[in-house]
């Protein structure tokens, strides 16, 4: 059974908690340790506010759920110390020097990096970008402005540009564009509006190439305590997880 430690151990942590069957999670690390030690109630893993101790356990597998700033701080550490990573908090990638060190240092150190699909679908789909032509790639999310930390009385779009550009201004939204970009390979056209009378963000992707045009649409519940965050999210690290342990197999 995969061995997992929770690098953050928020709302998202507490939902992978209560779904780990497929895998084990051994430890789990955060700043605040009342964080940790609420999953190490839940789940029997150490808990840890050191990152010393944390990445000495016995684990094959980092799930990073806390922010773009951890991603920068500790993701490099997870590999060198022979573990692969799951990073959620993908707008950090926005960052070619990070990302390029990442990638060389798991090259290098024979260690993999994963990224769940977060709060949106068909990634898988859309890594047809990288061996057909895309000619347009846009990206039009919605949020409650709550979510934003902004107020509004009307819907308002906040932003139009790309996606490198837009995590300047909203680094906590941007985490979708950047999935996209590294699962096609292409440049993302970035929408993000706020609406204070939609309750669920919506994020909608609008794909044209040589293959045909694409959209789709996601609209998503928020976490119970968190309405920052995505609950597809959560969901999709789990589904990550549980794949590694057992992919899934057609016939026998």
């Amino acid at each position: 059974m995969i061995k997992v430690g929770l690098l953050g151990c928020g709302n998202v942590a507490h939902i992978i908690a209560k779904e780990t069957e497929g895998f084990s999670i051994k430890a789990c690390f955060d700043l605040m340790p009342r964080r940790a030690e609420e999953i190490s109630k839940l789940t029997g893993a150490g808990s840890f506010s050191s990152f010393e101790e944390f990445i000495k356990e016995d684990l094959d597998i980092v799930v990073e759920a806390a922010s773009v700033t951890a991603v920068h701080e500790f993701a490099r550490e997870v590999l060198e110390n022979g573990k692969d990573i799951v990073i959620l908090s993908v707008g950090a990638l926005a960052d070619p020097g990070l990302k390029n060190e990442l990638k060389d240092t798991a090259k290098r150190t024979g260690r993999k990096i994963y990224i769940p699909s977060g709060a949106i679908m068909g990634l898988d789909n859309l890594k047809i970008g990288r061996i057909s032509n895309i000619s347009k790639l846009l990206l039009r999310t919605t949020k409650n402005p709550r979510s934003l930390g902004i107020e509004t009385d009307k819907k308002t779009m906040l932003f139009s540009g790309r996606a490198d550009e837009c995590i300047r201004q909203f680094p906590k939204s941007i985490n979708v564009a950047i999935a996209l970009e590294l699962a096609t390979g292409h440049d993302v056209e970035v929408e993000l509006w706020a609406d204070p009378d939609l309750q669920r963000n919506t994020h909608e992707i609008i794909v044209e190439g040589d293959f045909g045009n694409f959209y789709l649409k996601i609209e998503n519940k928020p976490c119970p305590d968190n309405p920052a965050t995505s609950y597809l999210a959560a969901l999709s690290i789990i589904t990550l997880l549980r794949n590694l342990e057992e992919p899934i197999k057609i016939g026998t």
